[in-house]
């Protein structure tokens, strides 16, 4: 989970959010090279001496700033667009989670695992200080945790009840709509146990702040 003073990407939990972080820093470093370049090229241009009474135009260097930039930006677009499909792939899941989002909690069913259902809601701030329960995070833990098996295929089906909320777990690199009358989906895998925290990141009324999600990946022996 993201702490104090983080200022980088979380830590990934899965290989589709390292593949996200390995593009986010192929980015940045193409980004890094043109404020550099363009940089330069201002600098050097407030600072030179250098006149051309006949200078009416330059067919060449307008090529370079044309072609040059269609380079840098193929750059980018190609590992973007592999990157869009890797995420819509689906790998033969080895179990389904559906997850319906209601005003203002999740509703989970894990519909192929012994039609397990149940509610999430957040724990509130009052009652961790009644029960003086140090061992949750305030605003992001949840009474009903997630748990998942780890080195797995994961199918999330998710939708709403009522109106668009958004499932999304930072460490694994998920983020989808739960829209009413839509079943979106989409796949992860958790390649290590640890408590992984989210929220719903579209706005959705009143208490949208106060609706986290909490997976807790554990090895498949001890989750079966």
């Amino acid at each position: 989970m993201t702490t104090w003073a983080t200022f980088s990407l979380q830590d990934s939990a899965s290989p589709l959010m390292e593949q996200l972080t390995f593009f986010h820093d192929h980015t940045l470093m193409i980004l890094i090279m043109i404020t550099m370049l363009v940089s330069y090229l201002m600098f050097m241009l407030f600072f030179n001496k250098y006149t051309n009474r006949n200078l009416l135009h330059g067919q060449t260097i307008e090529m370079i700033w044309t072609i040059l930039p269609t380079i840098m930006l193929l750059f980018i677009a190609f590992p973007s667009l592999r990157l869009l499909y890797l995420l819509d792939e689906i790998n033969e899941p080895s179990m389904t989670l559906k997850t319906i989002g209601h005003q203002w909690y999740w509703k989970y069913e894990y519909s192929d695992f012994l039609n397990i259902e149940f509610d999430s809601y957040m724990i509130p701030t009052n009652e961790m200080i009644n029960n003086n329960n140090n061992n949750n995070f305030r605003l992001l833990d949840v009474d009903n945790r997630v748990v998942l098996p780890m080195n797995s295929q994961i199918r999330i089906l998710v939708s709403a009840a009522d109106v668009i909320h958004s499932w999304t777990i930072p460490a694994l690199g998920v983020k989808i709509d739960s829209t009413p009358g839509r079943l979106n989906q989409t796949n992860f895998m958790i390649n290590r146990p640890g408590l992984f925290f989210g929220q719903c990141s579209e706005i959705c009324g009143t208490n949208h702040s106060f609706m986290p999600i909490v997976i807790e990946s554990i090895p498949m022996k001890n989750f079966i």
